[in-house]
């Protein structure tokens, strides 16, 4: 089944801060084991890291180097990598619907 979802490929720091923090909060513990890797349609390997919105699907660009690059330098994430506390009740207050978002993309069903 297609998705009829408009699809974004773009880098990390050119997103809106929202979408950002969404990500953050969708991928917690870093980027850089969640990226994928596809060919875009210049006929290029390409590494992102995927997110999905209720309307969009997101392919974040970025290397492995560059996923931890951003991590490390992020104040929202600790020494470990891991988004911090105060961080992640921050933006789940932010964004209640996100929960739902993440089910469908993982292909859980909401009513399970």
């Amino acid at each position: 089944m297609k998705s009829n979802k408009i699809r974004i490929i773009k880098d990390f720091d050119k997103l809106d801060s929202e979408i950002q923090e969404q990500i953050k909060l969708f991928y917690p513990e870093g980027f850089s084991e969640h990226l994928i890797q596809f060919t875009n349609k210049n006929g290029e390997f390409v590494s992102a890291l995927p997110f999905e919105t209720e309307d969009k699907i997101y392919m974040v660009r970025m290397s492995v180097k560059k996923a931890m690059q951003i991590i490390d330098d992020d104040v929202d994430y600790d020494d470990d990598g891991v988004l911090k506390d105060d961080t992640r009740e921050k933006y789940e207050d932010k964004y209640p619907d996100l929960d739902s978002i993440q089910a469908n993309y993982d292909g859980e069903d909401e009513d399970d």
